[in-house]
C-alpha cells in the first residue's frame, strides 16, 4: 500500500457536506482514510472573487498508482458535480494529490509532490495537523518547517 496526503476543498453549497461525500466516495473507490485534519475555513487563492474554502487535508492509504490515482480522483470530482470553469475558481470540490508516499513523479497531467503546496497555508495548515514532520522530497523540509517559512 502507498502513503498519499491529498487535500480536499469545497466552496460552494454545503461545504463539510461536499467533503464528507468526497471521504465517502474515495473509500468506494478503495482509497482508505486513516488520518484527517480538522475542516479549515480558507480565503481563495488565485482567483479571489468567490466563497471562501472549506479545506481538509488526508492521509490515505491506496494501491492506486499516481496517474491512476489522479484518475480516480477526478472521477470523484465529476461525479460530485464539478465542472470545468476558471483556473481556480469556485467548486464544489476539489482534490488534490499534495505527497506519494516520498516519491518525486512528473508528467504532463500531474506533478508530485504538488507543485504549489508549499507556497499555500491553506495546504501547509491543515497537513501540519496529521504529518508535520513528513519530509518534503525535493525541498529536503518538513511540512513544520515549510509553515514556518511561510
Amino acid at each position: 500500500m502507498n502513503r498519499i496526503y491529498l487535500l480536499l476543498g469545497s466552496n460552494l453549497g454545503d461545504r463539510a457536506k461536499n467533503i464528507e461525500v468526497a471521504l465517502s466516495e474515495l473509500k468506494d473507490c478503495g482509497i482508505i482514510v486513516s488520518k484527517k485534519s480538522s475542516l479549515y475555513n480558507t480565503v481563495p487563492w488565485g482567483y479571489t472573487d468567490q466563497p471562501e474554502f472549506l479545506n481538509q487535508a488526508i492521509e490515505c492509504l491506496t494501491i492506486l498508482e499516481p496517474l491512476d490515482l489522479l484518475r480516480t480522483l477526478k472521477q470523484v470530482e465529476k461525479k460530485m458535480g464539478r465542472k470545468d470553469t476558471i483556473r481556480y475558481g469556485p467548486r464544489i470540490i476539489d482534490i488534490d494529490i499534495i505527497f506519494y508516499d516520498n516519491i518525486i513523479f512528473k508528467s504532463q497531467e500531474l506533478t508530485i509532490p504538488h507543485p504549489l503546496m508549499h507556497k499555500r497555508d491553506f495546504v501547509l495548515k491543515p497537513l501540519c495537523e496529521i504529518a508535520p514532520y513528513f519530509i518534503h522530497p525535493e525541498l529536503k523540509l518538513s511540512v513544520k518547517e515549510l509553515l514556518d517559512n511561510l
